[in-house]
C-alpha cells in the first residue's frame, strides 16, 4: 500500500512539473511575439517620421587601390652579384699574367711598366698591412679579399701582404704565394704588384698599388660647394675691407682644393 501511494504522489508532482514547464513556455512565447510586435511598431514609427529615401548616388566612390605586389630583393640580388664578382677562384692561373723576371710581377691592363717600377723602388709610401702567416687557405683567401676591399675603400692605395717564404711548411715551400698571386689578379681594386724590397719582407711579401677610390657624390657636391665658396671669396678679397669670414672661408676652400683628389 505504501508503495502505490509513493507512486501516486510521484505522478502527481511529475503533472505539476509538466505544467509549470508548460506555463513557463507560454510566457516566454508571448513576450516574443510582444517583442517582435514593438519592433515592427518602431520600423512603422521611423519610416513615418523619417518620409521617403532614395539611395546616395555612387559616382563618387573611390575605386580601392589593388594590392601591390611583393617588393622585390633588387639589393639582395645586387649584393650576391657583387659577391660573385669580388669571388676569388684557387683554380684561377694568374702565371702567364706575370712578368716573367726574377722577381714575378704584375700589372693590369693600361698601367704602365715605370709604375711597377717605381712601386718596386719603395716610391709609394707602404699605408697598410696584412700578415697571412698561419692562415689556411680558406682563412687567407677570405681575409685577403676584404682587406682588399676596405683598404681602397678608405681611400688607400698602396697595401702589403705578406705571405711568408714557406720556410715552415712541408718541403720548405711557400704555401699560399702562389695562390696570393692568383688572388690578387682576380681582384679589381688591384692595379699592380711587385715583390717587396728586402727591407719589406723580399720573397715573402707583395706591394701592392691598389685603384683610387672613385669620390661619392656627396664629396662631389661638398668639393664644388667650396669652390664656388672660394671664388665668392676671391671676388669679395678684392674689396677694400674683406669681411674676415669672407677670408675664413677662402682659406678653407684653399685647404680643401689642394687635398681634394683627382677625378
Amino acid at each position: 500500500m505504501a508503495s502505490l501511494r509513493e507512486l501516486k504522489q510521484l505522478r502527481k508532482a511529475l503533472t505539476a512539473l509538466q505544467a509549470e514547464q508548460a506555463a513557463q513556455r507560454q510566457l516566454q512565447e508571448q513576450a516574443r511575439q510582444q517583442a517582435m510586435r514593438q519592433a515592427e511598431r518602431d520600423r512603422q514609427l521611423f519610416r513615418q517620421t523619417v518620409g521617403a529615401v532614395r539611395p546616395l548616388p555612387s559616382s563618387d566612390l573611390v575605386p580601392a587601390e589593388p594590392a601591390l605586389p611583393d617588393p622585390l630583393p633588387l639589393q639582395h640580388w645586387a649584393d650576391e652579384k657583387r659577391v660573385l664578382l669580388e669571388a676569388m677562384s684557387d683554380e684561377f692561373d694568374a702565371s702567364t699574367l706575370l712578368d716573367t723576371d726574377d722577381q714575378l710581377s704584375f700589372r693590369r691592363k693600361g698601367i704602365g711598366r715605370d709604375v711597377v717600377h717605381k712601386l718596386r723602388a719603395g716610391s709609394w709610401t707602404i699605408q697598410r698591412q696584412i700578415d697571412l702567416h698561419g692562415f689556411r687557405t680558406d682563412e687567407a683567401r677570405e681575409a685577403l679579399g676584404a682587406f682588399i676591399r676596405q683598404a681602397q675603400r678608405q681611400g688607400l692605395r698602396c697595401v702589403r701582404v705578406v705571405h711568408g717564404k714557406g720556410l715552415g711548411s712541408p718541403g720548405r715551400m711557400p704555401v699560399l704565394k702562389g695562390r696570393v698571386h692568383s688572388w690578387l689578379v682576380q681582384k679589381n681594386e688591384v692595379l699592380a704588384f711587385v715583390q717587396a724590397r728586402p727591407v719589406d719582407g723580399g720573397a715573402g711579401a707583395l706591394v701592392v698599388l691598389l685603384r683610387a677610390a672613385a669620390m661619392t657624390t656627396s664629396a662631389v657636391q661638398v668639393a664644388d660647394a667650396l669652390l664656388e665658396m672660394q671664388s665668392i671669396a676671391q671676388q669679395a678679397a678684392a674689396a677694400p675691407a674683406p669681411d674676415p669670414v669672407v677670408a675664413q672661408v677662402a682659406t678653407w676652400a684653399a685647404q680643401y682644393r689642394s687635398s681634394k683628389p683627382k677625378r
